[in-house]
């Protein structure tokens, strides 16, 4: 394994990833649970528990992205092209979900236009990044150094069920944070919800993990060959291990313990795409090394980056500790 700049630059833009996807996936999740509440005072309360973070979560995906662009600028502009449609869908119903946060506390009128907004936003931003990680696990084609495929090569049925699959795992993300965060009616209401959304998950990712080795040979090889096979012993076990603490955490009515399960699947779900994509940045074509930018500049940016994600990380960190605690109806931080 080579240790050098490129290496850890993929590491950081892959912990940068991973952590806006366990920051952003159970507000996402909340979102996407909002038809399930009973009246406009339960989704005011789903959406007070993330109302002190859920903007500071999306500073993951500007550092994964712009980190992206400044480090691999080959990989950024293979991967731009390929997903465009999902990637600007993405973005726009983040900014719609964001507009709709910010404005439903201000009317009355027309609050229920924008928790249909709420709602929705979150539903496309999910479903978009999972047929965006779908689209990227099925390969993307490249010739010489651009971008040879469709508009449409993005959207297969594979992608379509990845995208299912993140929804899925995104709404058991909120309805265990949920179950942490609150009381009462809508706790339990939750807790029972997160039970049918742990199944389906675990369901989509079996299936995701089966048909992965099987979409090019080098994905096979990586997994069923040794090295790599014991990968297929570990990280399964690992992901049974995660979730029968969900279940054990919900059956004992706990709240802590099934959020901190439902992220573990997500990691263990990361770790398996990076077992598949390692050392490949943009399957099956371009590797880590021949994506980097020069040393220089992965050393120039290196350094800032060795300083401000410290600082990102103490910030949340705060952000979470203060807002720590059950949010109740007629609480907020609105």
């Amino acid at each position: 394994m080579e240790f050098d700049l490129a290496f850890i630059w993929a590491g950081i833009i892959a912990f940068a990833v991973l952590t806006y996807v366990i920051l952003d996936g159970f507000d996402l999740g909340v979102g996407i649970l909002f038809p399930m509440s009973r009246d406009s005072g339960e989704r005011g309360v789903m959406m007070n528990t993330i109302a002190p973070v859920w903007d500071g979560n999306e500073t993951w995906l500007v550092l994964g992205g712009g980190g992206l662009f400044a480090v691999f600028p080959l990989a950024y502009s293979v991967i731009m092209p390929a997903l465009y449609m999902p990637i600007i869908l993405m973005l726009l119903a983040l900014v719609f979900r964001g507009v709709a946060f910010e404005y439903r506390w201000r009317t009355e009128r027309w609050r229920k236009v924008w928790d249909c907004a709420f709602f929705g936003g979150s539903l496309v931003a999910g479903f978009m990044q999972g047929v965006a990680l779908g689209a990227l696990v099925q390969g993307i084609k490249v010739v010489g150094r651009t971008y040879a495929g469709g508009w449409w090569d993005w959207l297969s049925p594979f992608s379509v069920l990845t995208g299912i699959a993140v929804l899925a795992g995104y709404a058991l993300l909120g309805a265990t944070w949920l179950n942490y965060k609150t009381t009462g009616e809508l706790q339990q209401k939750m807790r029972r919800l997160a039970r049918p959304l742990a199944a389906v998950t675990l369901g989509f990712i079996g299936i995701v993990s089966a048909l992965t080795p099987f979409l090019d040979p080098v994905y096979f090889q990586r997994w069923f060959n040794l090295p790599g096979s014991l990968f297929s012993v570990v990280v399964p076990s690992l992901v049974a291990l995660a979730a029968w603490q969900l279940w054990k955490g919900l059956s004992h009515g706990d709240d802590l313990r099934p959020f901190l399960a439902a992220l573990s699947l997500f990691v263990l779900g990361f770790i398996g795409i990076g077992i598949s994509f390692y050392p490949h940045i943009v399957p099956p074509s371009l590797t880590i090394w021949q994506a980097a930018a020069p040393d220089s500049s992965l050393s120039f940016t290196l350094v800032g980056t060795v300083v401000l994600i410290p600082m990102i990380l103490a910030y949340t960190a705060y952000a979470y500790w203060v807002f720590r605690g059950k949010v109740r109806a007629g609480e907020g931080y609105h």
